[in-house]
């Protein structure tokens, strides 16, 4: 396990940014640690729940959660799930993965990235 040597909040590029040496550093968007959450509401307990519609989202801000990990408030309210330090590696070492992945889910399930999108075909 290793921990950040740094870790910087950009609010208006909305991403999180984890250095771990000089030439090596990870930027890490808001909406991609949203959907990856390691929340029991998007983690469904061992049967993930597909987020949707969180195109935009932004971090309000960081908090350190003792010594393991870091509680990631976001501005849609979402602020359960404990970013262990291990969990934000395996995410920024796989994040392409990870995100070409979830695009795919999401057009297999017809669903968006967009909140718009997702508000219109609920009332269609």
């Amino acid at each position: 396990m290793r921990i950040p040597t740094a870790i910087k909040l950009h609010k208006a590029s909305k991403t999180l940014e984890l250095e771990y040496a000089p030439d090596e550093r990870y930027v890490l968007s808001a909406e991609f640690l949203r959907v990856h959450s390691p929340s029991a509401e998007v983690q469904g307990h061992g049967n993930p729940v597909l987020q949707h519609g969180k195109l935009g989202v932004g971090l309000e801000r960081i908090e350190p959660a003792g010594q393991y990990a870091l509680k990631l408030c976001f501005d849609d309210g979402h602020d359960s799930g404990l970013f262990t330090w291990e969990y934000l590696e395996q995410l920024a070492l796989n994040q392409e993965q990870l995100w070409n992945d979830y695009l795919a889910e999401l057009h297999r399930q017809g669903k968006s990235r967009d909140p718009a999108e997702s508000v219109v075909k609920l009332m269609l």
